[in-house]
């Protein structure tokens, strides 16, 4: 009797125990795929998308709790596959993947929606082609998440993540018709600011729906998720 009863108790110490990945201490193998962009952002130029790959793989290794396969592992099975290193995976074609690069799950991301907007801030002057002025800055970007499962092929994750900056003081600059450079030119302004806002906030959402698996941290995202669906809502009511 005293052995049903210790049996008994030690089951629902179990069941009582987190069934997380985080408390079997496992950690899923990810590898992220070269970013695409349908944003039309004039940061964008060849090999960006790749950089914005390796950033998040970076951030995802920062927390402790993904393994994430390098790029070199992976390129060369995209390349094989003539899937233009794009981060776009064909149907079918995902589980395949998954088995040659040892990756469990396939991480991709596209840039569908990038907003910046700079103001004047008064009391600027300007002498020889040189402005002194204050002004205020803000950007804005989203990008659509997937998360492929490399057995199935299916996608068990798809979030719009964005990423907000903001930006001011007084600045010094020098009108040459316009600038260009990679995204370590963007470093400190709003624009990388909300590049690096929304590789956090991947990060993050991703450690919780894969990780952790909280419903605190659940109910966050959902609510999340569901004032930017309103926020786009009330946007298109407004361009009714």
């Amino acid at each position: 009797m005293k052995n049903m009863l210790w049996c008994g108790l030690a089951l629902l110490a179990a069941g009582a125990l987190p069934s997380t990945v985080e408390a079997r201490g496992e950690r899923p193998t990810v590898a992220v795929l070269e970013f695409d962009n349908q944003s039309g952002a004039g940061w964008w130029r060849g090999g960006v998308g790749w950089e914005l790959a390796g950033m998040l793989s970076n951030e995802l290794s920062a927390t402790g709790s993904f393994k994430v396969l390098e790029r070199d592992s992976i390129q060369a099975v995209l390349e094989e596959q003539n899937m233009a290193a794009s981060g776009r995976i064909a149907a079918g074609t995902g589980a395949r993947m998954g088995k040659i690069t040892g990756a469990q799950y396939l991480v991709t991301g596209t840039v569908t929606a990038y907003e910046e907007e700079t103001s004047s801030t008064g009391g600027g002057i300007s002498f020889g082609g040189v402005s002194l002025g204050g002004k205020s800055e803000k950007a804005y970007l989203a990008v659509d998440l997937r998360v492929i499962n490399a057995e199935t092929g299916e996608i068990d994750y798809a979030r719009t993540i964005e990423g907000h900056a903001k930006g001011g003081g007084m600045s010094v600059g020098l009108y040459k018709g316009g600038f260009g450079g990679t995204l370590a030119s963007q470093n400190k302004t709003p624009a990388g600011k909300a590049i690096r806002a929304a590789l956090v906030e991947i990060t993050d959402y991703l450690d919780c729906v894969m990780v952790k698996q909280t419903s605190r941290c659940m109910a966050e995202y959902d609510a999340k998720e569901d004032a930017r669906r309103e926020k786009t809502r009330g946007a298109l009511d407004l361009d009714d």
